[in-house]
């Protein structure tokens, strides 16, 4: 018996009709996750074909790229700022209430980013493929699924057919090693690996990280490293099932439950690649040597560690434009350079364990003066659990912002912007031109990097104030 991979037990068991040289493989798909911006012309296809929504049992939509964050707007006392946004907002309402699909909507208690409800709820399991308009899907093969994003198009076959039309990747294996150092978190070693395989390391290929460094993250870690596999051109990133991915999953609504999930963890069990299984390439880390990490140009293998040196490129144009966007020099270091903007959120790191170590840091302290600290959790769950751990009282206190769930300045919506030519330091997962505000300039960081650069109003080492 031929021994295999992760991704290749996970592929063969989803595709209805295998690939040729001339036409995709047609690939199953156990879970479509819905929001607002890339939906609308998916469901209006489907009015157009006079077609129905093949399985909305299999079908999650939420709300969060255009949803604000400022409670008044949540609440309706104020009408939303951006009228496109609320537009969005209220087109997915009425889809999904005409075609007959679960939406958490603005008021729904459960809602939040895509990729941080779908693992909250169970809706996310190991061994599934689950797709997403959106290119940080990858985020839920953290539990051993096979997670990319689509296209808008793509969107709307799977809608009508619970089907898509893929090309199966090659592998790659990143085994990392040894034990991350105090102060070194899943998206420092995410950032790490990004500048060592570069943006396009990638490209064509589903990554599976392995490796005691990988096993000892926890799920939250998990999903911080592979909502970035995008960022290195890859179209997925997985993480074989075990102890942890289970204890996470068991008893939240949408898992098994009973003898179900008894029978389902028997099955996810299975799913790890077999000893012995081969991969299209290899890529090894050494996990003991790693150090806090940080992004000085305009996308994220543009990373340096925390108190390196920007390198001397001068001879590229292209790397020499990115630096004259970010108004930095080769040979610079970034280490107690001025920032003007916070921001701690995202699909990236807007999980509780995220703002618990931002806490940790910000603890006591205040927000440096002339520093906007903008603190975002996730989802209204996390929301809620962090209050009841007095986190957002420590983040008032600090002179944060401690705002309504959402993407916010991840994708600079709704007023949750950086102006021209500042400087943010943000734990989202792209740091490209205008991304958080026309002229912006992000730097990517760590939850406890961006929240010691709150506290210092400069690039700092974290590992100055978790001491």
């Amino acid at each position: 018996m031929t021994a295999k991979t992760l991704f290749e037990k996970v592929w063969e068991r989803h595709e209805v009709v295998p690939e040729t040289a001339d036409t995709p493989a047609v690939l199953y798909i156990d879970l479509h996750l819905v929001h607002e911006v890339t939906s609308p012309q998916a469901f209006s296809l489907l009015r157009e074909q006079n077609l129905k929504v093949r399985r909305t049992d299999r079908t999650l939509a939420t709300m969060d790229h255009s949803t604000p964050t400022d409670a008044a707007e949540i609440a309706g006392r104020v009408p939303i700022k951006v009228k496109s946004a609320a537009q969005q907002i209220q087109q997915l309402e009425k889809n999904c209430t005409e075609f007959g699909v679960e939406l958490l909507n603005l008021h729904n208690s459960q809602r939040g980013i895509v990729h941080v409800i779908g693992p909250e709820l169970g809706a996310t399991q190991p061994g599934k493929t689950i797709v997403c308009g959106d290119s940080h899907t990858a985020t839920h093969g953290a539990f051993g699924a096979l997670a990319f994003g689509i296209g808008t198009t793509e969107v709307g076959h799977v809608l009508a057919t619970q089907c898509l039309l893929q090309r199966r990747p090659k592998t790659l294996a990143i085994n990392v090693d040894g034990k991350l150092p105090a102060g070194v978190t899943a998206k420092d070693l995410i950032l790490a690996i990004i500048g060592k395989i570069g943006v396009a390391g990638g490209t064509g290929q589903v990554i599976e990280y392995r490796g005691s460094a990988i096993e000892a993250l926890s799920m939250d870690g998990r999903m911080t490293v592979c909502n970035m596999s995008i960022e290195a051109g890859a179209r997925a990133g997985m993480i074989a099932p075990d102890e942890v991915t289970f204890e996470y999953l068991q008893g939240r609504p949408k898992a098994p439950q009973g003898a179900a999930w008894d029978q389902a963890v028997a099955e996810w069990r299975n799913l790890r690649s077999d000893v012995g299984a081969k991969f299209d390439r290899e890529v090894n880390i050494n996990g003991n040597e790693l150090v806090p990490m940080i992004t000085y140009g305009t996308h994220p293998g543009m990373v340096i560690p925390i108190n390196g040196l920007i390198p001397n490129q001068t001879n590229d144009a292209v790397f020499m434009k990115s630096l004259a966007y970010m108004g930095l020099q080769p040979g610079e270091q970034l280490l107690n350079k001025s920032i003007q903007v916070v921001f701690i959120g995202s699909c990236t790191n807007a999980r509780l364990s995220d703002l618990e170590l931002a806490a940790q840091v910000m603890k006591g302290k205040r927000v440096a003066s002339g520093v906007r600290a903008l603190i975002v959790p996730g989802s209204q769950a996390i929301k809620r659990d962090a209050e009841k751990l007095g986190l957002d009282k420590i983040f008032i206190d600090a002179g944060a912002e401690w705002r309504e769930p959402g993407c916010s300045m991840c994708i600079g919506m709704n007023g949750d912007t950086v102006a021209s030519g500042q400087y943010a330091v943000s734990t989202s997962n792209r740091n490209f031109e205008g991304r958080q505000g026309a002229g912006s300039r992000t730097l990517l960081a760590s939850p406890a990097t961006a929240a010691a650069a709150a506290i210092r109003g400069c690039v700092t080492d974290p590992r100055e104030l978790l001491n």
